[in-house]
Parts: C-alpha cells; structure tokens; sequence
C-alpha cells in the first residue's frame, strides 16, 4: 500500500479543481478536498505532471486557492455484500434514507454513510473446506438475503489460487466477521469477510460470456411479441418528453420476469423519483407476491443533484448488478436517463477543455455508451449455473430527433430499439411504442424459443408486422383521397391493422387485468388475432366492414378487462371465435 498523497487547490472551474500534489496518484483515484472539518468526495480525471484536474461530486463552495486535498490510494469504489437490496443510495452509494436521518430534509454537503449496515447479523452457512483450492468469484458460503441464495464469493479483486486454512462455523455474523481465511501461491495469509470492494468503472465479470437464449417476459405486449428481449440482452427506448420514457421504465421494473431489478434515475426530475419511491414499498412482485422493492435495489441522481454525480450513478448501478449476475441471478438494469448522463459527460468535456464532437458532445460519446451496454451480457459460472444482465436505457433527443448523437451511439450498440412516438402519445395509444419504426434482433431467437410452445409463432409474428406495415400505407392513402378511393380489399386490411393496434398493441395501465399480460394470456390474444388475419371478410361495402370491426374490437377489448381463465373470458373467448366464423360464412 503507498503512502497517502497530497495537494493543494491552483485553480477552480465549475466543480472542477487543479490540483498541485506530491507522490504519486492513479487516475481516477478518489480524492478528498479538505474544509476544516467538512470532507467533499472527487475523482482524478487527468494528470499532468504534477498537476491534477479533480472532478467534485459535491457544491464546491468555500473552496479556495491552497484548500488542501487528501488523495486516498483507491478508485472509485462499490461496497458489495449482503443488505443491498431494498435499498435506495445516491449514486455515490450513500443510503439516502440514512444520509436524511442524519442531516435533515435538506441532504447536506459532506455526509458520506456506508451503504450496508455494520450492525445486522446474517445467518451464514460455508460451503467450501479447509484445504479447497479457489479462485476469484467462487463460493466460500452463503446467506439468504430475503429469497435469494447470496453467495459470499472470494472478492474479485484477487488475482490467482487461494488455498484455504480456515473456514468459519454456520452462525451469525455481522458482514465485517472474517469468515474463511486462505494463503496464496507465495505464501501471503488473506482473510475474507461477506463485504468486498470493487472499482465502479471496471466491469466486473468471472466466467464464460455466452450467447442469450431466454426471453424477458415484461407483461408488455408490443414488446413481447413484436420487439423481443432477451436475457442478457440491450434495448432503447428513446422518445420526446412526455411520450412515456419513465411510465414504461417503471413498468418494466415492477412487471419483468427477473430476479432482480436495478434502477437508475440519472438526472431525472425529482418528483419522477419520489413517485418511485412511494409507490414501489406498496407494490407486489405479481411473480412471487413478495414486496417488489425486496427485489429492487433505487440508485436516485436527481436534476437537482450535482451533475458531476451522474456518471458515477450509471457504473454504480452496473457493478451492483454485475455482482448479483455473479451469483447466477437474472438482473435487469434500467438507466434513465442516459441522455442527462450524457450531458454530464459534455459538460465534463467542456471544463477539460477538450476538442468538441457533434453537437459539442465529446469524441468519446460512442465508445463510452459502447462500453455501458457492453457489460450486458450471460455469463456461465464456475458450478456451470448462469446468470444474465439486461440492461435498457431511456434517451432524451431534443424535440423528439432521433438523428442527434446520443440516439444514434446508442442504436449502433443495442438488441432492441422501441421508439416512443409522439403522434402516438398525443393520440393516446399507450404504450406510445411506434411499431413501424421500432425494432428488435431478438425476435428469430425468441420464436425459436416459442414455437415449441406455440407452433407457427415467429410466421404469426411477421404476419402482424406486415399488416400493421400494410394498414399505415393504406390510411395514408385514405387521408389523400378518402374512404371512396380505394378497394374493399384494402379497407378490410386497414380495419385487421387498426384491430391489432386498438386491441392488442395497446394496454391500459389503469386497469388491474390489463396492466399487465404475461405471455400465457398474450399467446390465445394473439392467436385470436390471427384468426382475424387469415379470416376472408367479403364485406359489399365499406359501412359494413368498418360496423362490424367496430363490433369486433369492443369484444376482443373488453376480453382484456377480464381475469384470465375465468369462465367469463372463456365464453367471450369462444363467442368472438363463433362471431369470425359466421362472418365469415355468411358472405362465403
């Protein structure tokens, strides 16, 4: 370990400072800018010389020239054990809860709290033996934090094999008790507690990265059938302000089927937040009907926090959710938003005094977004078990643009692109997903997935975007020279387009029944669906048509308003299934 290195403020731009120091520092080593007895955390971001730029994550007011600076030997780090989930942290990781019991409403300057708590005991049981060879990742023993099996890994931070001398007896513990101790290859004693560290900005990853395979139910129609994700897959969802971004995050989080789910809020505004954090403790996870924040894990960097702060809460949100992958968990990760964390990074840029890119964004937007989503992924352990990490983020583009450059460094990285429209918010049609602009590359893997459930799914899929494709060409037409301008074909194929949209694309989210819709109630929908595809309606006229496919669609809506499976969904099921049939043969 090398001696603390220290410095001196020369000079103050924003909530960046020069620094002179001596010795030696590391880049983006944590640093400590002294007032009096107040203590504001930054990071090393350039060096030159002997000549430090130091980014502050806190207001630096009161600093001054010659204000000393404690340089602390370390990067940026997560603390990583068990009590981490429920919890909502800054994105610094300060339990924010902790941090307001301390200082009051208005969090204060300088607060720094540990993020688990040191007192609690957990019940833990060891695994390996005296005598067992391990390496980074690998299981010393467990406890159960809630409903998960939490391993407690050798940190990975430790390079090499371990040979253990001593394990700890099944007990309680507080997460700081040296539970196992091991001797390396030279002969070095190391000890091990339930709590390890690692730096936020490098990924953390043991294992084989493997191919996805498994779909992410979300409850979510549009995305579950025409725009798939997978399990260790990315997805976008960019749109202009108020077209939903944020409903359909908090949707995601509360409805997908994953073990745990990690959210972000990156400069969003403060009143989204405190809306999660009201309404997430009341909510129940519909897979296991536990509370859903025992599965969730609020990492909240508001507007009107500092800007510095809002990188730091991206990486901070990733290695959480890296760690819980390590243990063979499926992990979601919903960064919103990552245009504002974008913007920081401009910012950033600009006090560096760096060579702006496109829209004065730094050269290096691709590439860090690149990065980000790049940490997705599925892993195969060392037990051969699997775990995954998706990762969705929220983009901002001014005035809806999907040209500007945060939006499109994103679509060159991504599995998944769902666009929100705000033709579609303003008419309403919610989720505001535009299905002739969306897109997906998992939607192959997924219908190989599903086809040995439901024969002929990826045919039925393609069918529908081809319709919906269909039906928009012809409305346009129709805004042109009206309904008298084209053919009953082409009526019938606009009123099977608008069918689908109406009652199968769009959800009520206000509705208990039809807020969320699990693939086993998405899969007879959809095939209902379909039989109006194929269905050959020889309607005369077009009042016909559109009178009965009104009819039609306040059927197969109000089915979406009824509990699943009960006699009363069964009867409308084969009652619409009857009223196709006889249209049908009635114009045979």
């Amino acid at each position: 370990m090398r001696e603390t290195a220290t410095g001196t403020v020369v000079k103050a731009f924003g909530n960046l400072l020069n620094v002179v120091f001596d010795g030696s520092i590391l880049q983006g080593e944590v640093a400590m800018v002294k007032l009096g007895s107040l203590l504001l955390k930054g990071e090393v971001i350039e060096i030159a010389g002997k000549e430090a730029k130091v980014q502050v994550f806190e207001d630096i007011r009161g600093v001054k020239l010659g204000t000393p600076v404690e340089f602390k030997g370390h990067l940026l780090e997560a603390e990583l054990g068990p009590g981490l989930l429920g919890s909502i942290l800054d994105g610094l990781q300060n339990p924010l809860e902790k941090v307001a019991d301390a200082t009051g409403l208005f969090l204060a300057r300088g607060v720094y709290l540990p993020p688990l708590d040191r007192s609690r005991h957990w019940d833990y049981h060891p695994v390996a033996k005296e005598g067992d060879v391990l390496r980074r990742g690998m299981e010393l023993g467990f406890t159960m934090e809630g409903r998960f099996h939490h391993k407690i890994m050798v940190p990975f931070s430790l390079m090499g094999e371990y040979t253990l001398t001593w394990v700890a007896k099944a007990g309680s513990y507080t997460i700081d008790t040296v539970v196992a101790k091991a001797v390396d290859a030279k002969g070095r004693e190391h000890a091990f507690t339930m709590v390890q560290k690692w730096p936020v900005k490098a990924p953390l990853f043991e294992g084989e990265k493997i191919k996805g395979t498994r779909m992410m139910d979300t409850g979510e129609r549009i995305i579950d059938t025409q725009f798939p994700i997978l399990k260790g897959g990315t997805f976008c969802s960019p749109g202009p302000f108020g077209a939903g971004k944020t409903v359909l995050q908090h949707h995601l989080a509360k409805y997908s089927s994953v073990d745990i789910v990690i959210v972000v809020a990156c400069g969003e505004r403060a009143g989204e937040v405190v809306e999660v954090l009201r309404t997430f403790p009341h909510l129940t996870d519909p897979h296991t009907n536990d509370p859903l924040m025992q599965r969730t894990v609020i990492i909240c960097n508001t507007s009107s926090m500092p800007v510095a702060a809002r990188e730091a809460s991206i990486y901070m949100g990733t290695t959480i959710a890296e760690y819980y992958r390590q243990m063979g968990l499926d992990i979601l990760l919903l960064a919103d938003s990552t245009s504002r964390w974008a913007q920081a990074m401009r910012e950033m840029s600009g006090r560096l005094e760096e060579i702006p890119g496109e829209e004065a964004f730094p050269a290096y937007l691709g590439s860090r977004i690149a990065a980000f989503y790049e940490r997705s992924g599925v892993v195969r352990l060392h037990d051969h078990k699997t775990g995954s990490l998706t990762i969705g983020g929220t983009v901002s583009p001014a005035g809806g643009n999907f040209e500007e450059p945060v939006t499109q460094a994103t679509l060159s990285v991504v599995g998944a692109f769902l666009a929100l429209s705000r033709a579609r918010s303003d008419a309403r049609r919610y989720p505001a997903v535009d299905p002739l602009i969306s897109w997906s590359k998992y939607v192959d893997d997924v219908s190989k997935e599903l086809d040995t459930k439901v024969k002929g799914w990826g045919k039925m899929v393609k069918q529908a975007a081809k319709i919906l494709d269909e039906g928009s060409e012809i409305g346009k037409r129709m805004e042109v020279v009206g309904e008298e301008g084209i053919t009953q074909h082409d009526m019938i194929l606009y009123l099977k387009s608008e069918l689908y949209e109406f009652c199968y694309l769009q959800q009520n989210a206000f509705d208990k029944e039809d807020a969320y819709s699990p693939l086993t109630r998405q899969v007879p929908l959809f095939q209902l669906v379909n039989q109006v595809f194929d269905a050959d309606f020889r309607f005369e006229e077009h009042d016909a048509s559109r009178s009965f496919f009104l009819d039609l669609q306040n059927d197969i809506k109000n089915l979406n308003f009824m509990p699943f499976k009960s006699e009363r969904y069964e009867k409308g099921l084969h009652r619409i299934e009857e009223k196709i049939q006889n249209a049908v043969k009635g114009v045979a």
